[in-house]
């Protein structure tokens, strides 16, 4: 991508309301960041570790869920099935941005990989319902993505660089569910993901006794599994109208 395609980029009307559409989860995307911040370093976690996790790894839901196992040393591998459990969602998500970035250059579609997130996902198919590529999406992406960027960003390296002024009776940990939950909000939009997340919760809770955070991975489990199902009756479903099937 040249500078003047970046320039134009900027320009160009759909990214100022990619910008004007995470605005408002932006919010709850720093509360995020602040408190997985502060989370990283209060862990045991040195402050270049720390800085390069949030900028390298640039995903709060893995982070959240790896932190407090590499607190107790949790076995490596435990670490990686958990983080890679808990980002199986953009398997999914980059199946779908296929339909949409594919033309697109190597290097331009590694970039997508790396700032895509949740919420960009949602907003963007909220405003581009139909999987085919058009001019106006390059440009929505980016105004979408560079706010949430900055919005965790910014907070994340905060949090890191204050995280030993910050008193743990600031009540952080609360913020940061309230955080979560505002997302989480955000990217229930059909009965496939309000059941996927109801089953989630529920393993989560059943699950809490095992060690090492063990029942995240339950939970994950529990949801994908709910998820295809859905997807798998919705889909028969679909197949029995348009043949006439009652």
């Amino acid at each position: 991508m040249t500078w003047r395609t970046v320039g134009a980029t900027l320009r160009h009307p759909l990214y100022r309301q990619g910008v004007s559409d995470m605005l408002g989860a932006g919010v709850g995307v720093g509360a995020w960041g602040l408190v997985t911040g502060v989370a990283m370093v209060k862990s045991g976690m040195s402050v270049p570790v720390a800085l390069a996790m949030s900028l390298l790894v640039y995903a709060g839901s893995a982070q959240l869920a790896v932190i407090p196992l590499l607190a107790v040393g949790a076995p490596l591998w435990v670490v990686w099935l958990t983080a890679s459990c808990v980002n199986l969602r953009f398997v999914i998500f980059s199946s779908l941005w296929r339909s949409y970035f594919v033309h697109l250059p190597l290097r331009q579609r590694l970039a997508i990989g790396y700032f895509s997130g949740d919420v960009i996902f949602v907003a963007f198919m909220k405003r581009f319902p139909e999987p085919r590529p058009a001019p106006e999406q390059v440009p929505y992406f980016w105004g979408a993505a560079s706010i949430n960027w900055l919005a965790w960003q910014v907070p994340s390296v905060i949090g890191i660089l204050l995280a030993n002024t910050i008193p743990l009776a600031w009540g952080l940990g609360f913020a940061g569910v309230l955080a979560l939950l505002g997302v989480l909000l955000s990217l229930l939009f059909d009965r496939a993901t309000w059941l996927a997340t109801a089953v989630a919760a529920t393993a989560a809770v059943a699950a809490f006794a095992l060690p090492l955070k063990l029942n995240i991975l339950v939970a994950i489990a529990a949801a994908v599994a709910a998820g295809l199902l859905m997807e798998a009756v919705e889909r028969r479903r679909q197949g029995r109208t348009q043949d006439g099937t009652p």
